[in-house]
C-alpha cells in the first residue's frame, strides 16, 4: 500500500511534465523528469540498490531519502473511527541518521549518472490497534494506516563523495578513528563506524595505520579542501 507520504513528495518531485509510475523494463520507476528517474525511498535503501544499478547503466538517477526528523503520532481506535490520542514521538532523525541507510550506497556515490537527496520531512503517522505480521499479539501492538506529509525543509544533495560531509554535524579532523568520531559528534561507536565506512568507501577518507587496534583515517586532499571552504 503507497503512503500519503510517498505520494505527496511524488508530486512534489514530479513537475513540469513529468511522469510518475513509468516502467522502464521490469522496473517502475516513480518519477521521470526529462532525462532523469527519480526514486522515492522511505523505507531502507538496501532494498532498491539492484535496481539503481541496473537503472545507472543507461539513465541519470535521483535517489530522494525522506527523513524523519519529527513524527506526530495519530491514534484511532479503529479504521475510520474518531482520534483517541495525539502526540509528538521522542524519536527524532538528523542528517546524521542518512549514514544509517547509506552504507548500501557507499561504494555507488562516486557514480557520475547518480545524486541522492537527503530530504528533511515532518510527518504524522496514523495508527490503529493491531498486531500486524507478528506472530504473537503484545501489549501496544499497532499497524500503521498511513504517513501523511506536514512539512520538508532543504534538501542535502549528495551528488559527489565530498558532499557526504555535509551530512555531518561537524567537520571530522584530518585524521580520525571511529572513537574520535563517535566523541565529537556524541554517539554510539557503531554509528561513528557506519560514517567512517561510507568516508571510506567514497573514497573521502583512506587507511592510514592503526592505533592499537584501531584503524586510522586521513582525509583525502579533495575534501580537505571543501573541509577548508
Amino acid at each position: 500500500m503507497e503512503f500519503s507520504l510517498h505520494r505527496e513528495l511524488k508530486q512534489r518531485y514530479a513537475i513540469d511534465g513529468s511522469e510518475v509510475e513509468v516502467r522502464y523494463g521490469r522496473y517502475r520507476v516513480d518519477v521521470v523528469r526529462g532525462d532523469e528517474l527519480i526514486e522515492i525511498q522511505h523505507s531502507g535503501l538496501s532494498a532498491i540498490r539492484g535496481k539503481v544499478e541496473q537503472l545507472l547503466a543507461d539513465h541519470d538517477v535521483l535517489v530522494v531519502k525522506p527523513l524523519v526528523i519529527a513524527k506526530l503520532l495519530v491514534k484511532r481506535k479503529k479504521k475510520s473511527g474518531r482520534v483517541v490520542d495525539r502526540r509528538w514521538s521522542p524519536k527524532r532523525q538528523t542528517l546524521l541518521n542518512a549514514f544509517d541507510e547509506l552504507v548500501s550506497f557507499a561504494k555507488l556515490i562516486p557514480h557520475q549518472r547518480l545524486k541522492v537527496e537527503v530530504v528533511p520531512v515532518v510527518i504524522e503517522e496514523w495508527r490503529l490497534p493491531g498486531q500486524g505480521r507478528r506472530r504473537r499479539r503484545r501489549r501496544g501492538d499497532f499497524v500503521i494506516e498511513d504517513r501523511k506529509l506536514l512539512e520538508v525543509s532543504e534538501p542535502v544533495e549528495v551528488s559527489q563523495p565530498v558532499d557526504l560531509l555535509r551530512l555531518l554535524p561537524s567537520p571530522p579532523p584530518q585524521e580520525f578513528g571511529t572513537a574520535d568520531l563517535a566523541r565529537q559528534f556524541t554517539v554510539p561507536r557503531w554509528v561513528a563506524q557506519r560514517v567512517a565506512y561510507c568516508l571510506r568507501e567514497s573514497g573521502v577518507a583512506r587507511k592510514v595505520g592503526k592505533r592499537g587496534n584501531a584503524i586510522v583515517y586521513r582525509l583525502t586532499a579533495r575534501a580537505q579542501r571543501r573541509k577548508a571552504a
